[in-house]
């Protein structure tokens, strides 16, 4: 088969597009099902049970499976999860073979959130998947559940249309998404391989050119406890946290100026985030804390890896404690806690960027642009590790990780459709 394919005709998009209207009106009812599920990390099993009673139900092939099953930590680029058990992480690939001669392809979501924080300061109860004004309102419905919706129902509108793909794809919902990528590794490592990935993240109809790296990291700090009485006498562990705080919001700053002359982002103020996420410590308030612990969350720059960004980190751990008398002699502990992700560039010139960008136009009659992104996806897998054309491309939405996430359902409907065409133009239809 050559690199490029034919335009998909007019007449096979106006029945691909009747009938994702058609089917939309379920979809929404199927994406605010899919919202209502707290599919907290280690939680999705409740949602992966119910996918995958819905891809059986479309007569697709399903498998199964965990983390464990596929001895993920042999792998050079799995993850340390060091609160999670691998045989709970459940993924689940259905597969549809056309049996035809057009390329293979996946597509690929996540069905893992994050925590909502706490439900007085959301507007709408954060899992009632409420629909207003055009907008559907919950956690996971922008990250990335609207995404997932769109590529499941795609291929019910290209079914419904009275077509089938013409080539083998694999319809993949994954877990650890937001903290290891492993779910997405296990399906490479499980075995399914394909010509090109497409995953709907919420790219506001953007192609990801580039994103950052990151590194997740724990810091143990002890400290010696007194009665605040004689606070002179002891250390305070949450002080000291504080102090290493101060060392990498200084190490960060020195990172974002050597981005200032990085190929991909010169542009980008301050590209490189570092998040104290969650903080712990401290057992009584009358008494300086013995312990104090940091999960923290730094990107890594295109370019560098991260090997080159841990042995950073341990570089300014070392220096902050050198200057502070009690952690000089009282090293903190520093543990590698979940995701050592690359930095990953979407190459310009693949034929699947070109074949998405050409329907692209078509569904939205406007050319294919590009964003640059300060987060990772789980894209860099599949072309760093295992050589595949990988598309981060979906709908438009506000408030990944905030409250009253939200995404706009009409973009979700053309996603839908762009999706469909991106299918019909890779993989071939052919008359079911």
């Amino acid at each position: 088969m050559t690199e490029t394919a034919a335009a998909v005709p007019n007449d096979v998009m106006e029945r691909l597009a009747a009938a994702v209207d058609a089917n939309f009106k379920q979809q929404v009812g199927f994406l605010q099902k899919l919202v209502q599920f707290r599919s907290l990390r280690g939680e999705e099993a409740p949602v992966q049970d119910w996918l995958a009673k819905e891809f059986e139900a479309r007569g697709y092939k399903v498998d199964r499976f965990s983390l464990a099953d596929v001895d993920l930590m042999r792998h050079p680029k799995a993850a340390p999860m060091d609160t999670i058990a691998l045989d709970g992480s459940q993924q689940v690939v259905a597969t549809l073979d056309g049996q035809g001669k057009g390329r293979s392809l996946i597509l690929q979501g996540h069905i893992d959130v994050v925590p909502e924080g706490p439900t007085d300061l959301w507007s709408d109860a954060p899992y009632d998947a409420i629909v207003r004004d055009g907008w559907m309102i919950g956690r996971g419905a922008q990250d990335m559940k609207a995404g997932v919706s769109a590529m499941i129902f795609a291929l019910d509108a290209i079914k419904a249309a009275g077509f089938v793909p013409d080539g083998r794809i694999h319809l993949e919902t994954v877990t650890e998404e937001e903290s290891t990528g492993n779910g997405a590794l296990s399906t490479l490592m499980r075995g399914y391989m394909a010509d090109a990935c497409l995953i709907p993240e919420p790219t506001g109809h953007t192609l990801t050119r580039a994103q950052v790296g990151a590194i997740w990291f724990r810091l143990r700090v002890r400290g010696t406890p007194v009665h605040v009485a004689y606070a002179e006498t002891g250390t305070n562990a949450i002080l000291s946290a504080m102090h290493l705080i101060r060392a990498f919001q200084e190490h960060t700053s020195e990172i974002n100026a050597r981005a200032t002359s990085n190929a991909w982002f010169s542009g980008v103020k301050n590209p490189i985030k570092f998040n104290v996420g969650i903080i712990k410590g401290g057992d009584w308030a009358s008494s300086t804390p013995a312990w104090c612990d940091l999960d923290c969350r730094l990107g890594v720059l295109p370019g560098e890896t991260p090997a080159q960004a841990m042995a950073g980190i341990e570089q300014c751990l070392a220096k902050a404690q050198a200057t502070d008398s009690f952690l000089s002699e009282n090293p903190v502990e520093l543990v590698w806690s979940g995701f050592q992700a690359d930095p990953a560039v979407c190459e310009p010139g693949s034929a699947a960027e070109a074949a998405l960008a050409e329907v692209h136009a078509r569904v939205f009659e406007k050319p294919l642009d590009v964003r640059l992104s300060t987060a990772v996806n789980d894209t860099r897998y599949y072309a760093i590790d295992y050589g595949i054309p990988a598309l981060c491309y979906g709908p438009y939405g506000i408030g990944p990780h905030a409250f009253d996430e939200r995404v706009d359902l009409d973009s979700v409907r053309k996603t839908t459709l762009s999706i469909a065409m991106f299918v019909a133009q890779w993989c071939g239809l052919r008359p079911a």
